[in-house]
């Protein structure tokens, strides 16, 4: 069963604009090691004063985090962008808030035409 997966992080507003940049476009061998993660639609937002929200889907987020957390192209990817961060213990990829579900359309959907 696939995880869906929301997390916050926030970078120093004044890098924001450089932190950005950085994503334009990722390392290509760090776009594949989060593919080979099992990490898929995965996307990070910019809120507002530095606010990041991010969600990726997965079939297993314990072997996706343990994945990255052996990664050399990962730990190389982070090392470089722990610096844009605020309040970050670790690397950023294994740090961030996570938070729960609250509501997906279609889980409700499925349910509500199961039981009609």
């Amino acid at each position: 069963m696939s995880q869906r997966i929301c997390f916050t992080l926030r970078v120093t507003p004044e890098r924001l604009d450089e932190y950005i940049a950085r994503h334009s476009p990722v390392w290509p061998e760090m776009l594949e090691e989060i593919a080979a993660s099992g990490r898929r639609d995965y996307s990070i937002f910019h809120l507002v004063d530095g606010l990041l929200v991010g969600t990726y889907v997965t079939d297993d987020d314990e072997a996706a985090q343990a994945y990255l957390a052996q990664s050399e192209v990962a730990a190389r990817w982070e090392e470089s962008m722990a610096p844009f961060f605020v309040g970050l213990d670790g690397r950023p990829d294994q740090a961030a808030e996570i938070h729960p579900e609250v509501f997906h359309l279609e889980t409700q959907l499925a349910a509500a035409r199961g039981a009609s």
